[in-house]
This record gives C-alpha cells, sequence and structure tokens, in this order.
C-alpha cells in the first residue's frame, strides 16, 4: 500500500469514496459518522449540495489566474473575513502553515518599519502546534516535530498561563511577536485563559510585540464565534485562520488591523496558487452558510455534545477531563486514549488522539441532533469497556 508515496503518514486501511454530511463511506459501502472532519477542515461536510453546485460551476469558467490579474471574489472574500475578525486587510495563501510564515515576515517587516530591525526573536507557548515548515516548526512545542530539523529560528517559550513568564520573556527579549492559539489543538483541546490572552494583549502593547493569534484550529466558527478569542473580547494584530475556510479546499489567511496593513509592499511577499478563483468560491459558499444559520448549529450541537460528554466524565472513571467549546471538543482520559481512538473506529466513529491522552472531537460543523448523540452512545459503549484507571494512573495524569 502507499506505493510511490512518501511514509509520512501512519493511514489506516479503509479507502474512503465518498460522503454525505457528517458521513463518510469506503468503497465496502461500510459508513462511518466523522468527527475529525480532516482534521478540523470539512466544516460543510462532505457533498454539501452549494458547494458541490458553486465549484462545478466554477471549474466551467477559471480555474486559476495567478494574482497578477483580478478575480470576481477576492475582495468579497477577504472583506467579509476582515468584518468578522476585526481586522483590516487579508493576505490569501494555501495552508495554515503558509498564514503562520507570512505572519512571522509581516511582524519581522514590521520591526524593520519602525527603525528597530534587531527585534528577530519570537515567543510562543509550550504545547503549541503552528505547522511544519522551518519558520512554523520554530514556534511549534513538541520536541518530536523539531529534533529532526534543527537548528531552526530560536524561539522563547513561555508556560500556558504564566503571565509573569510572558512579561519576563517580552520585556527582556524584544521580541517582533507573541504567537499564540487560544486553545491549542494539537496541544489537547487546551484552551488558555481570558486572563492570560488579555494580559498577552496589554503586555504587547507594553512592549511593542504583535500579537499573533493563531485561530487555524479554533477559527472560522468552530467554538460558536468566528474566532475563539472573540468570546473574551480579545483582538489581536494578526490572526490566522485556515482549516474550514475553503470547505475543504487548499486555503489560509493572514489577517491584520490597520495598523500594519500597508507593511508589505509589492513585491515583498507571494504566492502563485493562493486566492484563486477556486478557493474563493467555496470560502464564498462557507461563509454564506455560516451567514445563514450555521454558526447556530456550531453552538446548539456543541453545547448537547459538552454536555454528554460531561456526562460520561461523571459516569466513567476512565474520563480525566472534559475541554473545549462549541464543536472543537477534548476528552481528556486517565488511560489507553490510543486504543479507545482505534477501538471507536473500528464501531463506525471517527475521531482521533492528541497530546497523548485527549480524544479530539471536531465534526462537522452541519453535524446533527442525533449525530451527536449516536456519537456519545458510541463513545458510551467504548469507554465504559476500558478498566477504570488504577489510582497510580490517577496520580501519573
Amino acid at each position: 500500500m502507499d506505493e510511490g508515496v512518501m511514509k509520512t503518514y501512519a493511514r489506516a486501511d479503509e479507502v474512503f469514496v465518498d460522503g454525505f454530511g457528517a458521513v463518510l463511506r469506503d468503497r465496502d459501502g461500510r459508513q462511518f459518522l466523522d468527527c475529525l472532519a480532516g482534521i478540523a477542515v470539512s466544516g460543510l461536510g462532505h457533498a454539501h449540495p452549494a458547494l458541490v453546485e458553486a465549484l462545478r460551476d466554477q471549474v466551467g469558467k477559471i480555474v486559476h489566474l495567478s494574482n497578477l490579474f483580478r478575480h470576481p471574489y477576492t475582495e468579497d472574500v477577504a472583506t467579509r473575513l476582515c468584518r468578522h475578525t476585526g481586522m483590516a486587510a487579508a493576505f490569501f495563501t494555501n495552508s495554515g502553515t503558509e498564514a503562520i510564515e507570512c505572519a512571522l515576515k509581516l511582524a519581522r517587516k514590521a520591526m524593520h518599519v519602525r527603525g528597530t530591525p534587531a527585534r528577530t526573536a519570537f515567543v510562543a507557548v509550550e504545547g503549541g502546534f503552528h505547522g511544519r515548515s522551518l519558520g512554523a516548526l520554530s514556534l511549534t512545542w513538541s520536541e518530536k516535530y523539531r529534533k529532526p530539523f534543527q537548528p531552526l529560528q530560536a524561539v522563547t517559550w513561555v508556560k500556558p498561563d504564566d503571565v509573569e513568564g510572558l512579561a519576563q520573556a517580552l520585556r527582556q527579549q524584544q521580541a517582533a511577536a507573541f504567537v499564540v492559539e487560544p486553545i491549542q489543538g494539537e496541544g489537547g483541546i487546551r484552551e488558555l485563559s481570558p486572563a492570560f490572552l488579555r494580559a498577552a494583549r496589554e503586555l504587547c502593547d507594553e512592549t511593542g510585540t504583535l500579537l499573533v493569534h493563531d485561530e487555524i484550529q479554533s477559527g472560522c466558527g468552530r467554538t460558536g464565534r468566528f474566532l475563539a478569542a472573540q468570546h473574551h473580547d480579545v483582538t489581536p494584530d494578526v490572526v490566522t485562520l485556515a482549516k474550514p475556510i475553503a470547505a475543504g479546499l487548499p486555503m489560509g489567511v493572514c489577517l491584520t488591523t490597520s495598523a500594519f496593513a500597508d507593511t508589505f509592499q509589492k513585491g515583498e511577499h507571494g504566492s502563485t496558487f493562493a486566492g484563486g478563483p477556486l478557493v474563493c468560491r467555496a470560502a464564498q459558499v462557507f461563509l454564506d452558510e455560516l451567514d445563514h444559520g450555521l454558526l447556530g448549529n456550531v453552538g446548539e450541537r456543541g453545547a448537547e455534545f459538552r454536555a454528554g460528554l460531561e456526562q460520561l466524565g461523571r459516569a466513567l472513571p476512565i474520563v480525566r477531563e472534559v475541554r473545549g467549546r462549541g464543536l472543537l471538543l477534548g476528552l481528556r482520559l486517565h488511560h489507553s486514549a490510543e486504543a479507545a481512538q482505534k477501538a471507536l473506529y473500528r464501531q463506525g466513529l471517527i475521531v482521533n488522539c492528541t497530546a497523548g491522552d485527549v480524544l479530539r472531537i471536531v465534526p462537522p460543523f452541519v453535524i446533527t441532533k442525533a449525530q451527536v448523540q449516536d456519537a456519545l452512545a458510541c463513545l458510551r459503549n467504548v469507554l465504559a469497556a476500558l478498566p477504570a484507571p488504577t489510582e497510580a494512573q490517577k496520580e501519573k495524569s
């Protein structure tokens, strides 16, 4: 299997051929409830009728132009994203990693514009994940990702929710930017405290550091607000998005406030493929659905899912903690998270395991009330079959 492909992924044996809504189907006809959504990507699920219609129409017109020419959708998507985020300008990319790279270059250039080009350092949070290119990888905490590619960009790390540590780092390092996920995805669906996020805003203002929010996983409505930080009334200088923004097509975006909207001059940053007519048509459909009630479904289904997970936590000793909000949820176990994920998969429920002990649950935004209950029932059946944690396991976790 995987002949001719670099062996970089541990892939399941099933071959998926189609889907509908939150359901995937393999070539043997078996159906799976998809609560992973391509790792938080397929916000509209599979074979969404409006998306299918728009993409078929666009493929019959223009697929690619490059950014040397205009098409009808760039400014519409950019201005709508700015309205949703409180930003002033957008740069389109092909991925979240590229959006982070754009943010890092923007921060460095902003320091040059200010006349402080020596401010080249970055500060990030332990447990964070920001991508796998060399710049983004430098900010990614896990040693297993970074070690084979060192040396990387020097980064000062602070612990989650450590306001004093952040203050010390920003005041001593004179960094170009502080990069943070309001909710850490790969870090185990760990939500940073409102107090820490607000303090970060104040400290970045005090030290002249750009505040970059990585909302690639938590943004675009996944938590019930367009940005997770909006739950806490915190506005960054730069925010990066990707994942569901083009409903499964490769698209990211780096957005910034009016203070930094003109930082890049012509030719200082670019992308051959990014922001083309096909992906922008997909983004239009996604934003239309979000504006026309889908965001409400995220909030309602997310509340139902979280309530069900909390009930599991009260009933099953193996559950240590429920994390997240909206449809960005994590179920932390005392042991056997990977075994639980595999057992759920055998029962037809797709989730994944992150940070070693957390089941990540990030279904499509279109998941139904009945499907939430089906997922909870499957979780209950699988987790109830696992042994209760020993006292040693409780202490270790």
